[in-house]
């Protein structure tokens, strides 16, 4: 049944009295009156005494309620937790405090109550009588319920968000490179902390034409689905303009131009390789945005920096930018990343490149072994639970099989 207002004339009536008893200091109207409920009942709960207050709540009459106990008053889950709970509390501790309660009105309706008993005793220890003070609770009760729709109104939006974070991340992340002829690709990605939210951070490869492909990675500054948004946004603009633009800095000018025109508050690192196969190797033309720049390891050659320095996307009319050629020849490997791994901090100290340098220079490895274990280094260099999002991919010209000749003296295959 629905439950009742509360005789808001009644309440305000028994208040008056109430003040009104204060004022005359007459001790047997501020129990009657009181802004409260007053039960007083045996030990076993029986009601002796009940207060005009408790009544004008509930409807009953005085004559109703004395010598009926407490727990009949209750819900039928209220009067379990007054067997199991309540009772045993008061007999143990003397007091039961803020206990939540539903009084059941003579009407069937239900009063949500806060219920404060002491159990007194006499000086051998024998209980006497219990006091409880009832206290209306209706307001709190509906305060409570509305934070508790409130909570699975937020945890709702929290799955929609994490759904929306999940979905934009495999977007904007390429599941696994695309296969190459004559060229290794090897990406992967590591989300801050503990990788449910999608930041800024993106790579992507693609084919422009015949043996002529594209590998950009970038860092839209910022987390979450802003950040992610700008994201999709500028790696949609590479695309674009890739095909039509040859020289990757170009390239870079359209991204920029667009951020700018769109008044898009976040800007945007990247760094691109533009690849083109040649007989014997690949031809690179390299250029970065404000993007860490990437390393080029020549087999028993210390890694170097591939490119100049520009400036990065989306705050400057003309950003200084830079274009470099180079040849990727057989056994060559350049690693792209973003600064989730120099910048990669335990305590004070930071992963750096000197780190970095060693990491990618290892020989003997796969690229895929030596791209992934770079990145689980990098992890556990942060105890597991990175501060800043990772990126890291590495492009290899792998090295033609080693040949064999036939001997004529053995007649067998040698090296």
């Amino acid at each position: 049944m629905a439950e009742r207002p509360i005789d808001e004339a009644g309440a305000d009536a028994a208040l008056e009295a109430f003040y009104g008893a204060l004022a005359d200091d007459d001790a047997e109207e501020l129990y009657d009156r009181a802004p409260c409920g007053y039960l007083s009942t045996t030990p076993d709960g029986t009601i002796i005494k009940v207060n005009q207050t408790f009544l004008t709540w509930t409807g009953y009459s005085r004559d109703e309620l004395v010598g009926r106990t407490f727990a009949e008053l209750l819900t039928a889950g209220g009067r379990i937790y007054h067997e199991t709970h309540y009772a045993p509390m008061l007999q143990m501790q003397g007091t039961a405090r803020e206990i939540a309660l539903e009084v059941v009105k003579a009407g069937g309706e239900r009063l949500p109550a806060l219920v404060n008993s002491v159990l007194e005793r006499d000086d051998q220890g024998v209980p006497l009588v219990v006091r409880t003070a009832i206290f209306d609770a209706t307001e709190r009760r509906r305060y409570e319920q509305e934070l508790v729709l409130a909570k699975r109104r937020a945890e709702d939006s929290e799955r929609r968000a994490r759904s929306l974070v999940q979905t934009l991340q495999q977007t904007l992340i390429p599941p696994e490179p695309p296969e190459i002829p004559g060229l290794e690709v090897c990406g992967v990605y590591r989300p801050a902390g503990a990788g449910d939210e999608v930041g800024g951070d993106f790579y992507d490869v693609f084919e422009i034409g015949p043996q002529r492909w594209v590998v950009v990675i970038g860092d839209v500054r910022g987390k979450g689905v802003e950040a992610a948004v700008v994201t999709a946004f500028a790696r949609y603009w590479v695309r674009a303009a890739a095909v039509r633009h040859a020289e990757p800095s170009r390239v870079f000018e359209v991204v920029n131009e667009v951020l700018m025109r769109h008044d898009i508050d976040r800007f945007c690192t990247a760094a691109l390789l533009r690849l083109q196969r040649t007989q014997g190797g690949w031809q690179v033309v390299a250029a970065s945005a404000g993007h860490p720049l990437p390393l080029l390891v020549k087999p028993g050659i210390r890694a170097r920096a591939v490119g100049r320095p520009g400036l990065f996307l989306g705050s400057f009319a003309d950003p200084v930018l830079h274009d470099q050629e180079l040849l990727l020849e057989p056994g060559d490997v350049i690693v792209l990343y973003t600064d989730g791994v120099t910048e990669a901090r335990r305590g004070e100290e930071f992963y750096g490149e000197r780190r970095l340098r060693d990491a990618v220079e290892k020989e003997g490895i796969r690229l895929k072994d030596r791209v992934e274990g770079l990145l689980e280094e990098v992890v556990d260099f942060q105890s597991g639970s990175p501060r800043d999002d990772i990126v890291i991919v590495g492009v290899a010209v792998p090295e033609p099989p080693p040949y064999r000749r036939q001997t004529p003296e053995a007649g067998d295959f040698v090296r």
